[in-house]
């Protein structure tokens, strides 16, 4: 396979695995009864622990009205909670709840599991390489969002 064929089947499995990961995003929303949006919501606060209103607004792109529409969602169903932060009692924090800690084990603890002993196959090299190039479409992707946000529709 010549190296230009082999540059477009990398590309075409990209597009794969982003549809594979649309795919599961969708069935993990159906499953906790949240929307795709909210779902996001939920990562954020899952990974970065309790966070602000506002920080999760930055994060999500969303007017602060939508975010807080969505963190409304997210504690009607019982996966977050609005809490008092305690070095600042005016500030209010959105943090998960025990219950979306236990649907992030239940859902997405086998998926990590099974990827992290697909990654075992490879070595410390084409590891390095990976990394790298996620690193990198990760880096393209960012660019290509921000100048979406930023060029003029049409």
């Amino acid at each position: 396979m010549s190296k230009d064929e082999l540059v477009y089947r990398v590309a075409r499995e990209i597009r794969l695995l982003q549809q594979s990961f649309d795919a599961f995003d969708e069935a993990a929303a159906g499953r906790l009864g949240i929307n795709r949006t909210d779902l996001r919501a939920l990562d954020v606060v899952l990974g970065h622990g309790p966070v602000t209103a506002g920080e999760l607004t930055a994060a999500l792109r969303l007017s602060p009205a939508a975010t807080t529409t969505v963190i409304d969602r997210l504690e009607r169903v019982g996966l977050v909670a609005r809490t008092r932060d305690a070095a600042n009692r005016r500030r209010v924090l959105v943090e998960a709840t025990e219950a979306a800690r236990a649907a992030e084990r239940r859902i997405y603890r086998p998926v990590g599991e099974a990827g992290l002993r697909a990654l075992t196959r490879y070595d410390h090299g084409q590891l390095e390489t990976i990394v790298d190039f996620l690193t990198t479409a990760r880096a393209v992707q960012q660019e290509h969002a921000e100048r979406m946000a930023t060029e003029p529709a049409g």
